[in-house]
């Protein structure tokens, strides 16, 4: 059986690890197993941070709105049952979209649930 040398996928191997971790300081942009290791919890941060983004992101708009409908005479609290009793289904980053940008237009929908209530 012929002998198969493997120092060419190896070298392809770690040759894609390094330049992916380009850019890190230190060894760990240079040796292979230092770039491994910080690619590997890299990847972890970033899979955890893509939903951590998310909550993030809604929190963002709740305290938005929270500050739109204060101005206004309303809570949050109170507002969110209220516009589900009214079957207007605009979720919470539109409503704090409008809330920034079209102030008008989220009194409109405010003065509509007001009225149903």
């Amino acid at each position: 059986m012929v002998r198969v040398k493997r120092g060419v996928a190896a070298h392809k191997r770690r040759k894609k690890v390094i330049k992916a971790a380009k850019g890190y300081k230190w060894t760990r942009s240079t040796k292979f197993i230092a770039a491994k290791q910080a690619l590997m919890k890299a990847w972890s941060y970033a899979y955890r941070d893509r939903k951590v983004k998310k909550r993030d992101k809604r929190s963002l708009w709740i305290v938005k709105m929270n500050a739109a409908l204060r101005e206004n005479g309303m809570t949050y609290s109170k507002f969110i049952p209220a516009l589900k009793k009214c079957n207007i289904e605009l979720d919470r980053k539109i409503l704090s979209q409008l809330a920034e940008e079209n102030p008008e237009i989220f009194i409109k929908v405010l003065e509509k649930v007001k009225v149903s209530k």
